[in-house]
């Protein structure tokens, strides 16, 4: 039974074929080792289609039939389940296909299908269309891959260098292909295969479409025969082809005919290259080791049958088609035979080996070198292959070589041809017709032969035998790896040829001698063999100047001809006068001399043009400038004059003589620059071109005084050109160039179509150099005057300035640049060669590039223009291309330029420069929206416009694909340019996202224009009708092999192009318009992230800056979908992310679609728990940061001679500038020109000595800037890596759901990021600029550690255990576990303290590495200790009453806790790096940047909270920083002045102040630290402090409780209370601390009071109900409760005279009286009415406020009732201070019940004592409060029990009161944490409560 037909997706005529191409190219071209045995694999499946070469699989009834049903049944696809319909247009089309190419049904269907995958990529074309192209490309790639397969065997010619193993392989598999007939076959599918036959028929079927599509079918087809005949080339190359297949190439070549233009077509060239191949014997004569192999293997050495059979076959007397054909392989045997007659081993072959002088006369009879020169050597492709050229040097030399005696018989023949030609003209007669030319012929073929040199191999040089030793070791060029040396003899016999050819030499084989001679006179040595043949042939022609006897092939005869014609001429010149240059004169030159002129021109132009020293010697001779320039002052044709011009330009390529050339040029008016007065007529070159050249619709002499200008140009640029007779400068020129050649050009006739291009090409050349050479200077801006003829006249402009004047204004000049572009954008769309294109394309180039120049050099050209006062207005260019085009009333200047990318591929050129000019225009938005309406106007230009950019971006260069043999050179040449071009764009791309929408780039990358861009739906090409944008194009670029081990191939082989890629990605993703779809599409359609982040690290150590940026763009993209998809909660796709980065056992492959599922979560958390099970990899996080080095090499300083040390710095600096998206680099370019600038500037002989010297110093200097460029552009990768790893680690610590990844796991990654980082920062050789990036992550790292142990501490609280929770044991007092027990230690064991140690020494070693400098740093890492001290600090417990009953000696005796150890163990560390580390951190606090300050403080505060020793207090005390920081408080007082304004400045003082002052207070809790501060005066430096005596005025709106609203910078009263509380506290702090010395620190406390005494009695008497004031009533109470004695006054430190006594006495008084009257407020029913008057706020304000409002409330009557007592105390002993407190009522002045309803509060005298009736309530009010605190208190500490029992409106209400906002958008685990800490607050408020009630 059959098997079932299926449709494969890819096509069989295409897919399998083009990944055939693949590998064949990975494997030899690329030589990537593993691709060798894929190649292999898929050689062995695919034997069979190299077999039955390009044949079809034939038609089939019964896939007819199944196609037929297609419609209703559907056909099968591989790969796919079920069946698809078709509809019926495809099937009619898979009909006509099958028929037009003769293939089976399905087959067709197939391609049809391929077709329309593939469409996105042809735009504007059918699937039909495209499926026409997949066919052919198909059948290309397989004969492309038999061509590389036949080129990489074993062989005689060359040697790919690849492995001995791949060699083995390919050999083996075409010598089987071969066996099975290939020779028949490819020359029968070259018969059958025609371009002309095949478009016919797709005509007829309408299988062909635009002439883009026309051009694309033809390219494939020709490639096509190409490669199958070059697949036989190579083959003969190679090994030899056998007997049968030889006849049969015989057989063909009979048949073969000539293209229109007189030359063989590419495909017959290369089958005329393999017969002669096979007929080549000289590989024998090197040595190589395998000859003899080689040898045995030759059958033209080894069968007689083989050599009869062809030489039988050769000498058939039957002409071919073509004879010279005939004659060319005949004169090849003839050679051979020659050849394999040398050997001993042939003498059996004499009959056929002492045929050859007949075989090679036939071959002569036939015009062989005739035919050789029109139609091998001129043929397209003869020059593009190496080995082309070496077969007909070969053959040429053999034949010289080899067969002396027929050179000599043509020589005689010669010799007498020109004899009986002399004769016949002597008589009067014609020549004989019948005359041959062989010698001639040649002698031209020699000459055509060498003229080109395009891989610079100089065969040229075996015809010179050098008189001295050459340097080099071998004449011919190397390949095979072994110096390919001829025997000295042949050199000799060639040698001897050229010399003995010149002897004696008849007229007629003058010029073909002459043409020879400059064939062999192209290269550099062979110039100068040449040279010194013309000179020896001087001297002999010196000794009879007449030429009598002496040689006509030599300089002085060259010379002594052209100086008798210049003075023949002479005689003839009329007057300037007359008429010039209408007719010739009767004496003129004739036809014969013109041409022998321009042979020796030519000659001289060869010569000079390659040696340098022949151009000085020749123009040492004293005639040569007066010769030259004075033929052309002659009457002479035009073409002379060109010829004469083009040798001048020769010549000019040395700067010493164009410099005179320059003057000469000048002097003798060539182009008339000085108009002599009474001159009437104009001379020169301007009228040759206006009255002869145009004419005769020929312009020879402009094209070669443009090129001779340009190289002048290139050569030297004479500013005072013409000084003394005109003002000085190139301006005339300039003016003949632009006004007369260039602006004209388009109006003249041509009579040759093609001139009309060459002749903007080369006008358009000039320009250009003048352009590229200028640079704006402001001297060019201002009017320069000259004395002339004693009149001062203003001076010509540099050439460069009128240019860009023209360019920046509506000038003739750019309008033709744009109509030119405009014109060649339409030619190269037709796709059809004509006259002159490449002429064409190289005037586009210049144009663009003219326009290019313009806009680099606008901006200076234009800002200098604005300094100066020139009257010039001119407009920027990126203006000028938005005006209208005069030719289409359209603004289509831009697009013009932009549709040059549609020609990328063929044009690169033009696609780079056009490229780059949008790249320059695109930076100014303004020009965007323009430029999107230009673009999307037309439909089919937008299509167009499009496809260009994406083609460029598609492009490959030649090393990712591989090219034909013959293109591969040029292809490597345009490499880069491919590449820049893409840079470009990309760069285009990135500049127009940071303009804001719409952009072009927005365009290009498929987005929404019309609509909003977030509303666009990304798709992929051809979904829904969406093309291939460039988008599509950039992640084409990336995942190219992503699917490999490797990773991708862009980021090895294109760094630089991978990176912009990746930023482009980043800056769509981070762009909150265009955010959303290019997510939502990379993460569905394309799971780009997950398949790039599994290749990281990318590790490429020769592009290690592209590498790293790479690495940084993609963790960026990879940190913003972490977070989108976390807040999206699109868990499996975070997940997944994370499981990749995090995970150290290795990542399990995961479905396609990228969902994780629930499966996955939990076998991820096993995988996290019980890593010990699988074998452990590194986390890619730490990878990632593994392979960001740390260490960077710094160049070596620069010694320097000549230049200073000093100025050198200055200059560099003055040269460097911020690169795009870059660090601040040098210009290399810039620096160069300023230090070559100043050497020349040095005058005098020892200058010019030195100047050597000099510049190699220069060139040292400049080396030394690019490795400091390297190492400024590598930290700036480096850090840039490191910011992006960090914001990788910080989104997946604080945005992804805390729950993805489990606590111990959490904990663990924390402590190998910090170990990591830190190991690699104390690297001693690490980069300090890495410093700062590295602190900012080891603070966010210690942050989520210190974070995820608390955490993990809690959590054992939320899990019930059997019984009852864990806060019954807390609540029960037995918090503290016994040692040894599972109790809170727990909560450091996933990570151990061992850990926790090595992380605080490494942050420690960190902070002292950052030595004196690094504030900034340390300042992260002090935050760092804060977060990481913070993990030993016990977590809030619950004040409950079981704790409370604890005796002090339980708490004494009490085991160590795990806080407490860790804790000493701590400070134990911190103390073992002794004083270092203490000076460091009190520096920092006393000195430097705020915050740094602030953070300074904070941690001496943390340490000296813990440091039981007091070592670090004993530090602050002995060194003096603790004097320092309290006096620093007077310093302080200013700026906290200027703070109480309404408007202050910034608030940094206030919160140093704050810092300082936490700290301070935390010291004097310390009782020796309290001493320390009372030693060092600190209350009375507060008392000095007059900020705390600027108590600002009340709002009254505010004193009844209407708030302002809320803003960051607090109200000036809020700002005083966070001035005052610190010191109130301090002040409370040190009275309580202070036993031993408490009467002087009362007495302190005392005289600040008494200081700022008005401020506390306005503090007292104020009415202001909220949590600050009454916050402030508390403290201050607390403090005169302490301080405001009596007793006191005579503790005060300061005399006290009685006055002052009374006076203080007052005060005391005073504030007596007012604290008693708090009573009334707040201990009677008053204080109902203050709670009344808080209900009026917010919600959460209150549930916030309450709690703080009614302790202090209770801390007040506390405190006043506690200053009673005191004062009770003080008077009763003596009643010396006897006052009274209450007067004796039990009434209290308010009603009890509270019933007043006025919010006005009666305010009652300070003076009026209260009753004793305010004592009896405040017992019985606090009885009430005792019990309802304690009910409160019990149901807290219930709740806390239960919190996962609450319902959850309770749950969400105590969470409100922690967090205001996003409470639904937390986890219900998060939930419960804020719920308990809030129930832990409100247990310790309510204690708080119950101690004051008590």
């Amino acid at each position: 039974m059959a098997a079932p037909l299926a449709v494969i997706s890819a096509a069989s005529l295409w897919g399998p074929y083009k990944d055939i191409w693949q590998a064949v190219g990975n494997a030899i071209w690329k030589k990537q080792p593993e691709a060798i045995h894929l190649l292999d694999q898929i050689l062995k499946k695919h034997k069979p289609d190299f077999i039955s070469l390009f044949r079809n699989p034939p038609k089939n009834a019964q896939q007819h039939e199944k196609v037929q049903r297609a419609n209703t049944e559907g056909v099968a696809i591989q790969g796919q389940q079920g069946t698809r319909l078709l509809p019926e247009q495809l099937i009619r089309e898979a009909f006509i296909l099958s028929d037009l190419f003769d293939i089976g049904e399905l087959a067709a269907v197939e391609l049809l299908l391929a077709g329309e995958h593939q469409q996105p990529r042809f735009p504007g074309l059918t699937r039909g269309l495209v499926a026409v192209l997949l066919y052919w490309d198909g059948k290309r790639c397989i004969a492309n891959s038999l061509r590389t397969l036949i080129q990489s065997r074993r062989g005689k010619t060359w040697t790919l260098d690849l492995s001995s193993e791949l060699v083995s392989i390919t050999t083996r598999f075409t010598d089987e292909v071969m066996e099975q007939g290939l020779t028949h076959k490819i020359l029968t599918l070259v018969s059958q295969i025609d371009v002309n036959t095949e478009f016919e028929k797709l005509q007829r079927e309408r299988g062909l479409g635009s002439e883009k599509h026309r051009k694309e079918v033809a390219d494939l087809i020709k490639e096509c025969r190409q490669s199958l005949a070059e697949s036989l080339y190579v083959w003969a190359c190679q090994s030899p082809l056998s007997r049968d297949d030889t006849l049969i190439l015989i057989t063909y070549l009979e048949k073969v005919t000539l293209e229109a233009d007189g030359s063989l077509d590419r495909v017959n060239v290369a089958l005329l290259m393999a017969i002669l191949y096979c007929f080549d014997v000289s590989f024998l004569e090197q040595v190589t080791e395998d000859r003899d192999e080689l040898k045995r293997r030759m059958p033209l050495l080894t069968e007689r049958q083989y050599i009869a059979a062809i030489h039988t076959r050769l000498q058939e007397s039957q002409p071919w088609k073509l004879p010279g054909l005939q004659a060319t392989v005949r004169l090849a045997w003839a050679l051979a035979l020659r050849g394999i007659s040398q050997f001993s081993d042939a003498t059996a072959l004499a009959e056929f080996t002492e045929a050859d002088e007949a075989m090679a006369e036939l071959a002569i009879g036939d015009n062989v070198f005739l035919f050789l020169t029109e139609s091998v050597l001129r043929a397209e492709n003869f020059y593009q292959d190496e080995f082309y050229i070496r077969r007909i040097h070969n053959l040429v030399t053999d034949f010289l070589a080899l067969m002396p005696m027929k050179v000599k018989q043509l020589r005689n023949r010669a010799d007498e041809d020109a004899r009986m030609i002399h004769m016949s003209i002597q008589m009067g007669n014609e020549p004989p017709l019948s005359l041959r030319r062989d010698l001639e012929h040649l002698m031209l073929l020699i000459a055509e032969l060498y003229k080109k040199d395009p891989f610079h191999l100089e065969l040229a040089l075996e015809y010179w035998c050098p008189s001295e030793p050459q340097p080099s070791s071998t004449i011919m060029g190397s390949y095979l790896g072994i110096a390919h040396q001829r025997p000295p003899q042949r050199q000799v016999v060639l040698s001897k040829f050229v010399r003995q050819m010149g002897d004696l030499l008849p007229s007629t084989i003058y010029i073909p001698y002459l043409k020879m001679l400059q064939g062999l006179a192209s290269g550099p040595q062979c110039a100068h063999y040449c040279f010194n043949l013309l000179k020896v042939n001087s001297s002999s022609h010196a000794e009879s100047i007449q030429g009598a006897g002496g040689s006509p092939v030599s300089w002085e005869h060259f010379f002594h001809s052209m100086m008798l014609y210049h003075e023949h001429l002479r005689k003839d010149l009329p007057s300037a006068d007359s008429i010039q240059y209408r007719h010739l004169p009767l004496r003129g030159i004739t036809q014969k001399e013109q041409d022998g002129l321009i042979a020796v021109l030519q000659l001289t132009s060869t010569v000079v043009k390659w040696s340098e020293n022949a151009r000085l010697a020749l123009c040492e001779h004293p005639h040569w400038t007066p010769i030259f320039l004075g033929l052309l002052q002659c009457s002479i044709p035009p073409v002379l004059k060109a010829e004469l011009l083009k040798t001048l330009a020769a010549f000019g390529k040395s700067p010493e003589i164009a410099a005179s050339l320059w003057q000469s040029l000048e002097y003798t008016q060539i182009l008339q620059t000085v108009r002599t007065p009474g001159q009437k007529q104009a001379i020169g070159i301007e009228v040759e071109l206006n009255e002869i050249e145009s004419r005769l619709e020929e312009y020879p002499l402009t094209r070669a005084f443009c090129h001779l200008i340009s190289t002048l140009v290139e050569s030297s640029f004479p500013s005072n050109l013409g000084a003394g007779l005109r003002p000085p400068g190139l301006d005339p020129y300039l003016q003949f160039l632009r006004d007369s050649v260039f602006l004209r050009f388009q109006t003249r006739a041509y009579r040759r179509a093609a001139e009309k291009w060459e002749v903007a090409e080369a006008v358009l050349e000039v320009l250009y150099k003048l352009l590229k050479d200028y640079e704006p200077q402001l001297e060019d801006f201002v009017d320069q005057y000259v004395e002339l003829q004693g009149e001062e006249i203003i001076a010509y402009k540099p050439p460069g300035f009128n240019l860009m004047y023209h360019l920046l204004n509506e000038s003739p000049m750019l309008e033709l640049c744009l109509s030119l572009l405009e014109e060649g954008v339409k030619l190269l769309d037709t796709y059809a060669p004509f006259p002159g294109k490449k002429h064409l394309e190289k005037a586009v180039q210049y144009c663009l590039g003219l326009l290019n120049l313009t806009l680099q050099k606008e901006n200076p050209f234009m800002d200098y223009l604005r300094e100066s006062h020139l009257s010039l207005i001119v407009t920027s260019l990126e203006q000028l291309l938005q005006g209208i085009n005069p030719r289409t009333k359209k603004a289509d200047h831009v697009v013009n330029i932009a549709r040059y990318l549609y020609h990328g591929s063929t044009n690169p050129e033009l696609a780079f420069e056009s490229s780059k000019i949008l790249c320059c225009i695109s930076c100014n938005s303004n020009i965007q929206i323009k430029l999107i309406g230009d673009f999307t106007q037309d439909q089919t230009i937008s299509q167009k416009l499009m496809a260009g950019f994406v083609e460029c971006l598609d492009c490959e260069t030649a090393e990712e694909i591989i090219n034909p043999a013959e293109e591969l050179e040029a292809e490597r040449k345009h490499a880069p340019i491919y590449h820049e071009t893409r840079i470009n764009i990309l760069n285009l791309l990135i500049t127009s996202l940071e303009c804001s929408p719409p952009n072009l780039a927005l365009y290009l990358l498929g987005y929404e224009l019309k609509k909003p861009v977030s509303t666009t739906n990304l798709q992929d090409p051809g979904v829904l009708g969406c093309p291939r944008t460039c988008l599509h194009a950039i992640l084409n670029i990336l995942e190219n092999g992503t699917d490999t081990r490797s990773g991708p191939i862009a980021v090895r082989e294109s760094p630089h192009l991978a990176e912009l890629c990746y930023q482009v990605i980043y800056h769509l993703c981070a762009c909150s318009d265009t955010s959303g779809p290019t997510m939502r599409y990379l993460r569905t359609s394309q799971d780009f992230l997950f398949s790039q982040l599994q290749h990281l690290p990318f590790s490429v150590k020769e592009h290690e800056i592209a590498t790293l940026n790479q690495m940084s763009w993609l963790m960026k993209t990879a940190s913003i979908e972490l977070r989108v998809t976390s807040l999206n909660r699109q868990r499996s796709h975070t997940h997944r992310l994370l499981h990749l980065l995090l995970d150290d056992i290795p990542v399990k492959s995961y479905s396609a679609d990228g969902e994780g599922g629930v499966e996955d979560e939990s076998r991820s958390v096993s995988g996290f728990l019980h890593f010990e099970t699988a074998s452990k990899v590194r986390r890619k996080i730490l990878s990632i940061l593994d392979s960001i080095h740390f260490n960077q090499e710094i160049p070596e300083c620069l010694q320097l001679e000549f230049f200073e040390r000093a100025q050198i710095e200055q200059v560099i600096s003055k040269c460097e500038n911020r690169s795009a998206r870059g660090p601040v680099i040098c210009n290399v370019k810039h620096l160069h020109k300023v230090l070559i600038a100043e050497i020349n500037s040095l005058q005098g002989m020892a200058a010019l000595g030195q100047r050597p010297l000099h510049i190699e110093e220069v060139n040292r200097i400049l080396q030394y800037v690019v490795e400091r460029n390297k190492l400024l552009q590598c930290l700036y990768a480096k850090r840039h890596a490191l910011e992006s790893w960090r914001q990788l680690v910080e989104i997946i610590l604080t945005a992804c759901p805390q729950d993805l990844i489990q606590p111990e796991h959490r904990q663990l990654i924390i402590r190998d990021l910090l170990q990591d980082l830190h190991d690699k920062i104390l690297n001693d050789d690490a980069a300090q600029e890495l410093m700062p990036v590295v602190a900012g992550a080891v603070f966010t790292l210690t942050a989520h550690l210190s974070q995820a142990v608390k955490t993990e501490q809690k959590e054992p609280l939320a899990v019930p255990t059997p019984g009852h929770s864990q806060f019954v044991f807390m609540l029960d007092g037995s918090f503290t576990a016994p040692a040894g027990s599972d109790g809170v230690a727990v909560g450091f064991a996933p990570i151990g303290d061992s850990s926790l140690h090595i992380i605080l020494k490494k942050i420690l070693d960190f902070i002292l590495k950052t030595g004196g400098g690094f504030q900034r740093v340390r300042t992260h890492l002090y935050g760092s200790l804060l977060y990481y001290l913070q993990i030993a600090q016990r977590p809030d417990e619950p004040e409950t009453l079981e704790a409370a009953k604890k005796t002090m000696w339980e708490r004494l005796t009490a085991p160590e806790d795990a806080f407490s150890k860790l804790q000493r163990e701590n400070m134990a560390i911190i103390e073992s790096y002794g004083s270092a580390l203490m000076e460091v951190v009190c520096r920092d606090a006393c000195d430097g940047h705020e915050i740094g300050r602030m953070l300074a403080l904070a941690l001496l505060d943390r340490i000296v909270s813990v440091d039981k020793q007091h070592q670090w207090l004993l530090y602050l005390s002995n060194s003096g920083y603790l004097k320092v920081l309290v006096d620093s408080l007077a310093d302080d007082d200013l700026k906290l002045q200027s703070l109480l304004t309404p408007q202050p400045p910034l608030l940094k003082a206030l919160y140093t102040y704050e810092s300082k002052m936490a700290f301070l207070t935390k010291v004097a809790k310390i009782q020796q630290g309290a001493l320390e501060l009372l030693r060092s005066g600190v209350i009375l430096r507060l008392a000095q402090c007059q900020v705390y005596g600027m108590r600002p005025e009340m709002d009254q709106q505010r004193i009844f409780g209407m708030r302002e609203p809320p803003v960051f910078i607090p109200a000036p009263v809020e700002r005083y209370r966070q001035i005052l509380l610190p010191a109130l506290r301090l002040c409370q702090v040190i009275l309580t601390s202070s036993m031993a010395q408490h009467m002087q620190a009362a007495g302190q406390v005392l005289q600040f009071l008494m200081s700022h005494s008005d401020t506390i009695q306005a503090i007292l008497r104020c009415q202001e109900v909220s949590a600050g004031s009454l916050q402030e009533l508390a403290l201050l109470t607390g403090v005169i409760s302490k301080a405001a004695l009596p007793g006191m006054l005579g503790e005060l430190e300061m005399d006290i005279n009685e006055g002052m006594q009374i006076e203080l006495q007052g005060h005391l008084g005073r504030f007596q009286r007012q604290c008693l009257g708090l009573l009334t407020r707040f201990g009677g029913s008053d204080r109902l009415r203050q709670f009344k008057l808080q209900d009026d706020h917010a919600e959460s304000d209150r549930v916030n406020k309450r709690d703080e409002i009614e302790l202090a409330m209770q801390q007040i009557c506390a405190n006043v009732m506690e200053y009673c007592q005191s004062l009770m105390i003080q008077c009763a002993p003596t009643f010396e201070h006897t006052v009274c407190l209450f007067t004796p009522s039990l009434s209290e002045s308010t009603n009890r019940d509270g019933s007043r309803q006025d919010t006005q509060a009666l305010v009652i005298p300070y003076w009026r004592l209260p009753g004793l009736g305010i004592i009896i309530y405040l017992l019985k009010q606090s009885a009430n409060d005792f019990f309802s605190y304690y009910d409160s208190h019990r149901q807290s500490v219930s709740k806390l029990q239960n919190v996962e029992q609450l319902p959850p409106d309770e749950i969400k209400e105590l969470c409100q009161s922690v967090m205001l906002a996003g409470v639904d958008k937390i986890s219900t685990a998060q939930k419960y944490i804020l719920a308990r800490r809030r129930l832990v607050k409100l247990i310790n408020n309510r204690a708080k409560l119950l101690s004051l009630c008590c």
